[in-house]
């Protein structure tokens, strides 16, 4: 690929320049995540994360790209700011004047994106005091307090540190959509989760050296690596294919139409924002709950949501299920397809146009989306599975590959209609993803 179309993508300054420009505002949070947040004893912070190996924080975690583990500046990582999107989604369909805005384009989205960006703040500052308070309470295994002088000016001082740093991480994710390469937030999380894979492999090997993990064991974890990595590549590149016919017509002295084509759904058309969703809901309120262990009904909740659990997998593939088709009803309204193609003189052989042709779409998408749901949960909850049954060292699989094989495709596919829209067809003949059409 690299010798081949791929290998010319820094022949076009443009993309060239988009590239350079994602890859060093990504440098500048993996720098940001090592960054500590005053007033916090790094030792015993790291001897008390050694203890928490395998539970929800291990999550959390990961999504910030080892940043919690560190209490780096950039401890919340982009969570607050995946919620806030969620909740805003969630009142467009029920406040009127959000749902006015959205209908209203370019100039109501600005609009909404603003309320998304206070809506992170203000969830900044509650989820950085409830750690601060959290972490006052906290020793390590041998005794020794996370936090060096517990009161009101840390718990201030770490308000204020972890608001800044979720804002200028969304500042970061939105730089990059719109003057970078790809979709900016998804590659943050992409970045922190593949700045933590070698560290995982490190400790597999490890691990391997000092005999608590068999050479047949990590064969077949490597395996079924692989094996997930080719379902999530095909199921992400899976469509169904909605045939549609436009009828000829006369302009003028000249016919017009009368092609066949077709609508492609994708099985997968809500992508890895349903485990991310998912994962941002569940992590909120048991991360409360782990740090207020003396208050017995939050410890109770953390107990039961801890990874592995059967209450944490049926929550998590109920909130990825409903995520999946609620993601695709925002972004895809079959209603407004069906229209468009009646006003072109579109048709799908066999169904009457307009309101028929809305409700076979929306029937069609309804099944595929049951399907792409049901993937998106089996994969997400194979880590959870390897961790309790075989005794995984690190958290393999499921949501971390979904997203990391997720943004690489869809990073892939913007950087090839780069290269298209520049008449670089020729580049594309060898370096093309085998099977995109």
């Amino acid at each position: 690929m690299v010798g081949g179309g791929f290998g010319n993508i820094f022949k076009i300054p443009e993309l060239r320049k988009r590239l350079v420009f994602t890859a060093a505002l990504l440098a500048i949070y993996r720098v940001g995540v090592f960054v500590p947040t005053p007033g916090i004893n790094g030792n015993a912070l790291k001897d008390l994360f050694n203890q928490m190996q395998g539970t929800l924080f291990g999550v959390f975690n990961m999504f910030t790209g080892g940043a919690l583990e560190h209490f780096s500046v950039f401890s919340l990582g982009i969570m607050p700011y995946i919620s806030a999107s969620i909740i805003l989604q969630l009142l467009t369909v029920v406040v009127p004047h959000l749902e006015e805005l959205k209908k209203e384009g370019e100039q109501g989205q600005k609009k909404i994106t603003q309320y998304t960006r206070y809506g992170t703040v203000l969830l900044s500052v509650i989820q950085g005091f409830m750690i601060a308070v959290g972490f006052e309470g906290q020793t390590s295994p041998t005794g020794a307090s996370v936090v060096f002088e517990p009161g009101l000016s840390f718990r201030l001082m770490t308000v204020i540190t972890l608001a800044s740093g979720t804002a200028f991480i969304m500042w970061l994710g939105e730089q990059i959509t719109e003057r970078g390469i790809g979709n900016g937030i998804s590659l943050i999380i992409f970045a922190g989760i593949v700045a933590r894979m070698p560290a995982a492999i490190s400790n597999t090997l490890r691990l391997l050296q000092q005999d608590e993990i068999s050479i047949f064991g990590l064969l077949i974890i490597f395996v079924l690596m692989v094996l997930v990595i080719a379902c999530i590549i095909f199921v992400e590149q899976g469509q169904r294919r909605i045939p549609v016919q436009y009828a000829k017509r006369v302009v003028g002295r000249r016919m017009y139409g009368g092609q066949s084509t077709h609508l492609p759904l994708k099985i997968n058309s809500a992508g890895v924002i349903p485990p991310i969703f998912a994962s941002s809901i569940i992590m909120f309120p048991a991360t409360i709950g782990q740090f207020a262990r003396d208050v017995s009904w939050l410890k109770a909740i953390s107990d039961a949501m801890r990874p592995g659990g059967i209450y944490y997998n049926l929550l998590y593939i109920a909130f990825i299920v409903f995520f999946c088709y609620f993601y695709t009803a925002v972004t895809f309204n079959p209603v407004d397809v069906a229209e468009n193609m009646k006003k072109h003189g579109g048709f799908i052989p066999g169904i009457r146009p307009g309101k028929r042709t809305a409700d076979y779409i929306d029937r069609v998408l309804t099944r595929i989306t049951l399907g792409g749901a049901i993937y998106v949960s089996l994969v997400c909850v194979l880590p959870t599975i390897l961790i309790t049954q075989f005794n995984v060292p690190f958290y393999f699989g499921g949501t971390a590959l979904l997203i990391v094989v997720g943004v690489a495709i869809d990073t892939i596919a913007q950087m090839e209609s780069h290269m298209l829209t520049r008449h670089y067809e020729g580049f594309l003949k060898k370096g093309s993803i085998k099977g995109r059409r």
